[in-house]
C-alpha cells in the first residue's frame, strides 16, 4: 500500500486513493519517459510507435501537476527533432513513419516549452495541408485512413502554428456535419455511430473553426450525460464500461458548450482517484488495472476541468493548459501584427 504521505493535493482523505497522488504520479511519468533507454524491453517494442503521443501525455500531466521542471527537457526536444521527417511531419518516433496524430502531438510538445521557434512552421502547415481531401476529411498519413480525429489534429495543429489558411476550413467543416447523427453525436465518418472519443475531436474542431452553431447543444449534452455510469465513471458510448480517459472526452465538450454541471462531478473524482496505483504512481482505466500513461493524463486532465485543487488550468478545445493556450495566441496575434505591418510596407514600396 503507497505512502499516505504523499505530497498530491486535494480534499483531506481517509485513504491514499482518496486524494491525487502527485509525487508517485510524477515519478511513474519519469519512468516512462526513459524507456528510450532500454530497447532491449518489450515495453519498448510495444510502445515505440507512439512515444510522441504519450510524451505529449506524460509532459502535459507534469505540467498541470506543476512539476514539468521534473523532466529532461534538452533530452526531449533534441529526441522531437530526430523525429522529424524531409517533408515537415513527425513521427511516433525516430523509426516511424510521418502521422498527422504525432505532429499534433510534437508541435503540442513545443509549446509547452515555448519552443515553437524550433519548427518550421510552414513547412508542418505544407505537410498537414497535403493530407485533405476533396472531400475536406484529412487522411492520418500517406495511407490513407480517414477519420474526424485527424481533421481535430489538423485544425489544432495549425492553429497552434497560426497557419489554419494553409486548408479548407470551410470543407473539413462540411465534413464533420456530415457524421453528424440523430442523438446529436458524431462518427469518425459519415454513418458511424457516435462515440465519445470522436465526438471530441468533433466539438473541438468546430470550437477551434467558430462553428459550434453546427452543433444541437442541449440534445449532444443530453447524449454526453448519459455517458455517466452508477460507478461515477463515464463509458465512450451506451452499454460499454466505464473508463477513464471519457473523463476527458466527455468533460471537455461538456466545458466547451457550457453544460459541466449537468454530470455529477463529485462522483467522477472519485471513480478517477478509485483509479491510481498507490504504490507505483500512475492511473489505470478502471480501479486496480494496470495503470498506463494515457489514462494517467486523461485522469488528471479530467480533474483539472472540474476544478480539483493544486493543478493547473487545462483548455477543453486546445487540450494545453490554458496558459500556454494564452501564450500561443499571444504569439500569433504579435506575428499577424508584424505581418500586416510588412505587407503594408511592402504595396507602399510598390507605388
Amino acid at each position: 500500500m503507497g505512502s499516505r504521505e504523499d505530497s498530491g493535493t486535494g480534499p483531506a482523505a481517509a485513504g491514499p486513493r482518496s486524494t491525487l497522488l502527485v509525487d508517485k504520479h510524477a515519478a511513474y511519468i519519469k519512468s516512462f519517459s526513459r524507456l528510450w533507454d532500454t530497447p532491449d524491453k518489450l515495453e519498448f517494442v510495444a510502445t515505440e510507435h507512439f512515444w510522441m503521443s504519450g510524451m505529449y501525455w506524460g509532459l502535459s500531466a507534469m505540467y498541470l501537476m506543476g512539476r514539468l521542471c521534473d523532466m529532461d527537457r534538452d533530452a526531449i526536444l533534441g529526441w522531437v527533432k530526430r523525429c522529424q521527417h524531409p517533408n515537415g511531419g513527425y513521427g511516433g518516433s525516430e523509426r516511424n513513419d510521418p502521422h498527422l496524430l504525432y505532429t499534433l502531438s510534437a508541435v503540442q510538445i513545443l509549446a509547452l516549452y515555448d519552443r515553437l521557434d524550433d519548427v518550421d512552421a510552414d513547412k508542418v502547415a505544407a505537410y498537414v495541408a497535403s493530407l485533405q481531401r476533396p472531400d475536406g476529411s484529412f487522411a492520418g498519413d500517406a495511407w490513407g485512413e480517414i477519420d474526424t480525429r485527424f481533421t481535430y489534429c489538423a485544425l489544432l495543429c495549425l492553429s497552434i502554428l497560426g497557419r489554419t489558411h494553409a486548408i479548407d476550413v470551410r470543407a473539413a467543416l462540411d465534413f464533420i456535419a456530415k457524421c453528424k447523427n440523430f442523438d446529436g453525436g458524431f462518427g469518425c465518418t459519415p454513418g458511424n455511430e457516435s462515440h465519445a472519443g470522436q465526438v471530441f475531436t468533433c466539438i473541438g474542431a468546430l470550437s477551434l473553426a467558430n462553428a459550434l452553431h453546427l452543433v444541437d447543444r442541449d440534445l449532444f449534452c443530453w447524449w454526453l450525460c448519459e455517458r455517466q455510469t452508477k460507478s461515477g465513471g463515464l463509458n465512450g458510448r451506451p452499454e460499454k464500461l466505464q473508463d477513464v480517459c471519457y473523463s476527458w472526452w466527455c468533460l471537455s465538450c461538456l466545458s466547451i458548450l457550457g453544460r459541466l454541471h449537468w454530470i455529477d462531478r463529485s462522483a467522477l473524482t472519485a471513480f478517477i482517484l478509485d483509479c491510481q496505483d498507490e504504490e507505483d504512481g500512475g492511473i489505470s482505466d478502471r480501479p486496480d488495472d494496470m495503470a498506463d500513461v494515457y489514462h494517467t493524463f486523461f485522469g488528471i486532465a479530467g480533474l483539472s476541468l472540474m476544478g480539483y485543487p493544486g493543478l493547473a488550468a487545462i483548455d477543453p478545445t486546445w487540450a494545453l493548459p490554458v496558459e500556454v493556450v494564452e501564450r500561443i495566441k499571444r504569439r500569433n496575434e504579435a506575428a499577424a501584427a508584424e505581418a500586416k505591418v510588412e505587407a503594408a510596407k511592402a504595396e507602399d514600396g510598390g507605388r
